[in-house]
């Protein structure tokens, strides 16, 4: 599928080239995700999903990791389930090209890759679409976060970020999100969960929802949640019943009731699948966060999944990719974007 972004009034630029927002097309190709599952050339190599999927045990482990999401979906789907086995989990990758014409040339950049969520009741057959979002990959946070932002500090004493950080990712992300592409696919805003942040302290509160857990509050933004507010998404943390740690989950409009349990269900197994795979540390730890909670990567006290994930190559391979990113579209296109950007309104998470 392939649409247009609604137009705007042309901005002159200095130097003659007027920017609109027809500038910007989106398309989306889709790659199931299953024990099958290998990665395309225009994956991100970063991704969780694509990160499960190479070596030796790559089938094994994405077996592993489904069953490990169909039980933690059926866990959490008690009701009228007595054999814990009623619902199957199926997921999409869902890939998002950027068709860019500056001065006349055309180019298609992979913008980023998000999860989307079927539920099938294996009773009654019927199939329910779950939350399009859940796992986020983007090629120009690699680039924010892995080439600018060391860039920027490179030489200080005291590490900071450009007042502009995140700007362009976030008014990219929220013109896909207005786009007629989207609006024509999904019925409703993306849900993005993943880590909290182990800079951050997190406290326990009294709210507590039937299927999200019990709420929690952080002390003071992270950086990954300021960025995540340019993208106009809202933050809120919540640590699901069976879990060990609160999940950070990243929405528009309203988290408690935009969304059925079901839906809710299907983010919330699949995330948590892939941190306790990925940060075992906090998600797969021995024993639940406390009342006051600050989560750690140096923590001993957690079990391994025995699903082989490389950390390490993960980070590698997101400097690789910001610098790609830097190559083939913000320096050759830098002009066309800054005006652009200049020229967009963005909302306020």
């Amino acid at each position: 599928m392939e649409a247009s972004l609604p137009k705007a009034e042309p901005r002159p630029s200095p130097t003659g080239l007027a920017i609109m927002a027809d500038e910007f097309t989106f398309s989306f190709t889709t790659t199931r995700f299953d024990e099958d599952y290998s990665p395309s050339e225009s994956s991100r190599m970063t991704t969780n999903f694509a990160n499960l999927a190479r070596g030796e045990q790559r089938q094994q482990n994405l077996r592993n990791t489904l069953a490990m999401i169909n039980r933690r979906f059926n866990d959490l789907a008690h009701w009228d389930n007595p054999n814990g086995d009623r619902y199957v989990v199926e997921l999409e990758i869902v890939s998002v090209q950027l068709q860019f014409a500056a001065e006349g040339a055309h180019q298609q950049f992979p913008l980023l890759e998000i999860l989307d969520t079927q539920i099938v009741d294996r009773w009654t057959g019927a199939r329910h679409h779950g939350i399009v979002g859940n796992n986020f990959s983007s090629y120009v946070r690699d680039f924010d976060f892995s080439v600018l932002l060391p860039a920027f500090n490179e030489g200080a004493i005291k590490p900071s970020v450009p007042d502009d950080f995140g700007d362009l990712h976030g008014k990219l992300f929220q013109h896909f999100l207005d786009s007629a592409a989207y609006e024509e696919r999904f019925a409703k805003s993306p849900v993005i969960c993943i880590s909290v942040s182990t800079s951050k302290t997190y406290h326990r509160t009294a709210n507590h929802h039937p299927v999200l857990g019990v709420e929690y509050q952080q002390d003071e933004f992270s950086l990954t949640d300021e960025y995540f507010g340019k993208m106009g998404l809202r933050v809120r943390y919540f640590m699901p019943r069976g879990s060990v740690a609160p999940l950070a989950f990243y929405f528009r409009g309203d988290l408690l009731n935009d969304y059925s349990n079901l839906q809710l269900i299907s983010t919330i197994s699949t995330m948590e699948t892939f941190q306790k795979i990925y940060r075992p540390e906090i998600y797969n730890a021995n024993s639940a966060a406390p009342a006051v909670y600050r989560p750690s990567l140096e923590a001993q006290d957690y079990s391994l999944t025995e699903i082989a994930y490389d950390r390490v190559e993960r980070s590698q391979l997101a400097i690789t990719q910001g610098k790609y990113t830097e190559e083939h579209f913000i320096t050759p296109h830098r002009e066309v974007l800054e005006q652009w950007a200049g020229g967009y309104l963005t909302r306020v998470a």
